[in-house]
């Protein structure tokens, strides 16, 4: 296995152990899952430059990449779920959107063809990210016993953010559906 393939497979144990952090009380705790979801997405971003650096580029590569950000995104914002952060419903279209995606991705796979991901999808990516990073930091806050005038502001905040995330969610499951719909509905 290269070393951008182990990158990808250490963001998912990097996700498992954020998910454990998030759920153990104290800002120190909180701090260290988003030091941990700082890691995970430089090695995101690491695994495909490295890949693409030394012509390493692999099918493995190409379809696990987008399952680690997948499981590393969807496993914080049900976490925040759990924690009443975020409404269950934003959580619920962006999970259908990844298994729509990742059926047509296996059953690309099924016709010998791979699919790498889009523009589309990496701005959606982005917007996750951003997400994430801003829930995060809004938890250090909160449990670090801050009150400051405006911090009723961030609940705010949080569902714009998360009302971005779901739209770019959308536009980017239906371009990709859209360009790859022969895969799904058959050649015309």
């Amino acid at each position: 296995m290269n070393l951008p393939n182990k990158l990808t497979i250490s963001r998912i144990i990097l996700a498992a152990v954020l998910i454990l952090f998030l759920f153990i009380k104290g800002p120190g705790a909180k701090f260290i899952a988003l030091t941990l979801f700082l890691i995970a997405c430089v090695t995101d971003y690491y695994d495909g430059y490295i890949a693409r650096k030394n012509g390493i580029i692999t099918d493995f590569g190409r379809f696990m990449d987008p399952i680690a950000d997948k499981i590393l995104i969807l496993g914080g914002f049900l976490a925040f779920v759990e924690m009443k952060i975020i409404p269950a419903w934003m959580v619920m279209v962006i999970i259908a959107r990844e298994f729509i995606i990742t059926g047509i991705r296996i059953l690309a796979l099924s016709k010998k063809k791979v699919l790498a991901a889009e523009v589309a999808g990496k701005h959606k990516t982005v917007s996750q990210i951003v997400a994430v990073l801003f829930i995060l930091t809004f938890l250090i806050i909160r449990e670090s016993g801050f009150t400051f005038r405006y911090i009723h502001y961030y609940g705010s905040a949080i569902n714009i953010l998360m009302l971005i995330t779901v739209l770019m969610t959308l536009i980017s499951g239906t371009s990709y559906m859209l360009k790859n719909r022969d895969i799904f509905m058959g050649e015309r």
